[in-house]
């Protein structure tokens, strides 16, 4: 295979990619996080309490240029998955990767679940990995060039990052001690580096005075997931376990040859640090209650090296050799990708998952209903908004313009903000993560309209109590299924009451 063939290899791995997401989206609906970033864009700010500023900018820019559809919101992430396969493959050739090397990698994350599944949906796990790797090919380029001018670029790229999530200065503290422990320690020298460094404090400035001012939120939420319970535990074999699983089983022999050709071989120890970063970032988010997902930006790495190994392990190899595994991951991928991402409708979705007796991992510790939680939280939302409706405008007419409807959660408060100004809904409340913030407005709590309530505890609280409607959509999480009633007489000024509903989770 030829560079030129090589190129256009990689740019067709990433067409299918980018055009595999934009083909998944005709069964389902808004994600339950997309919806509150849609709400987020339209109340910009430095920071929110769950996530940096980025990915509510992306949203506003997005629904500003194309608007707010399904497509339209998930145009970027999809570009962004296009983008972690060419830099996957760019970072094998920094590594000394030919052309083999080069589309097998590239080939390695297309066909990995776990990475289909992170740029189907606008979410700050769209955008994390291709910061990352952009990251990673620039200290590969100050390695191979020795031009110091590019840690500028790293720390513009890596302030950038933390405007996206915060979980780049784990990747950005393991460069660093890849750097302490490598002869690139050299570096550390240079006022370049520094400068880039100082850059990166100024991009991320403004969301760290912003959390200053609101006494860390983030961290407060943090240890409130923490003592629910609501991820679910995965100790360090299962963790590994669910990484071999979910970036498919064949995948596992190249980043683990990945980590052989960092640590363990002449032609790649020149790369060491990106080795360390590894380690330090997998060791540090072990220590975290991990979801699976929380390393997936740092395994294209690997799987860059990996590829990079198995094609000097097959120089002097039959060609039917250099084919073999490159055929398995795509027949495997094509196999495991109705896992990851909406191809199918949920009745096929279903008999398909049943078949291969395979789902995605269980991230949060909820029941489930007959399908997992990232296709069951794009259902039910519009359903449920007309619900809302019906009682709302069964009201007189003088009494709706004083009726708040408060929800329970971020996914129920953005589906009335989005889906509401069709049925005549004005927009939610809740005390659920930035919400909170956005607080009751002029609602006084006279008349309020309460979303998966309990009638008991709302009678203490208000004057009046009935159930007023029911949700229920088959294929959405069974905690969405909910009962809806009208109250009136809120016993004390819902101003008063708001720190009250203050629900960081």
């Amino acid at each position: 295979m030829t560079w030129g063939n090589a190129n256009r290899a990689i740019a067709a791995i990433a067409a299918v990619k980018f055009c595999l997401h934009l083909y998944a989206n005709r069964h389902y609906g808004y994600f339950v996080d997309e919806l509150y970033y849609l709400a987020c864009s339209r109340h910009l700010a430095w920071g929110y309490v769950d996530h940096p500023p980025l990915i509510a900018l992306i949203t506003w820019l997005e629904t500003r240029i194309l608007g707010d559809s399904l497509p339209a919101i998930r145009f970027l992430p999809a570009a962004a998955g296009a983008g972690e396969i060419v830099l996957t493959a760019l970072i094998a050739r920094q590594m000394g990767g030919g052309a083999y090397a080069q589309g097998f990698a590239a080939l390695t994350v297309l066909v990995a679940p776990g990475l289909m599944a992170g740029n189907n949906l606008l979410t700050m796990n769209a955008f994390e990995p291709v910061i990352w790797l952009g990251c990673a090919w620039l200290v590969l380029r100050i390695i191979n060039t020795s031009n110091p001018r590019y840690w500028l670029g790293f720390g513009l790229l890596a302030g950038t990052g933390l405007q996206n999530k915060h979980s780049m200065l784990i990747f950005g503290a393991g460069i660093v001690v890849g750097l302490v422990l490598t002869p690139e320690r050299r570096w550390l020298k240079s006022p370049w580096l520094w400068a880039g460094g100082a850059i990166a404090v100024l991009v991320f400035l403004p969301n760290l005075l912003w959390n200053i001012q609101h006494q860390f939120p983030f961290l407060e939420l943090q240890a409130n997931i923490r003592r629910s319970g609501r991820n679910v535990s995965l100790g360090p074999l299962a963790f590994f376990g669910e990484q071999v699983l979910t970036l498919d089983p064949l995948n596992a022999l190249i980043w683990l040859a990945g980590l052989w050709f960092l640590f363990l071989t002449w032609q790649g120890k020149p790369y060491r640090v990106l080795g360390w970063a590894w380690i330090f970032t997998a060791l540090t988010v072990l220590t975290m209650n991990p979801r699976v997902y929380y390393l997936y930006p740092a395994m294209p790495l690997l799987l860059a090296a990996g590829s990079v190994r198995w094609e000097q392990g097959l120089q002097r190899k039959p060609v039917w050799r250099k084919w073999a595994w490159p055929a398995a991951l795509a027949i495997t991928g094509a196999l495991l990708a109705p896992l990851a991402l909406p191809l199918l409708p949920p009745e096929s979705y279903i008999r398909y998952s049943k078949a291969l007796h395979a789902a995605p991992p269980a991230i949060e510790a909820h029941r489930l209903g007959p399908l997992p939680q990232i296709f069951a939280d794009q259902f039910g939302w519009e359903e449920m908004t007309a619900k809302v409706a019906e009682v709302y405008n069964s009201l007189p007419a003088d009494v709706r313009g004083r009726t708040a409807i408060f929800a329970r959660n971020y996914g129920q408060a953005g589906a009335i903000d989005l889906f509401g100004p069709k049925y005549g809904l004005p927009p939610a409340i809740s005390g659920h993560q930035n919400y909170f913030f956005w607080g009751p407005r002029a609602y006084t709590g006279e008349s309020v309209i309460v979303l998966q309530g309990n009638q008991q505890d709302l009678e203490r609280s208000f004057a009046s109590v009935a159930k007023a409607a029911r949700v229920d959509h088959p294929y959405s999480m069974p905690y969405e299924h909910f009962d809806i009633y009208y109250c009136r007489g809120l016993r004390q000024p819902l101003k008063d009451v708001w720190p009250k509903v203050k629900n960081w989770n």
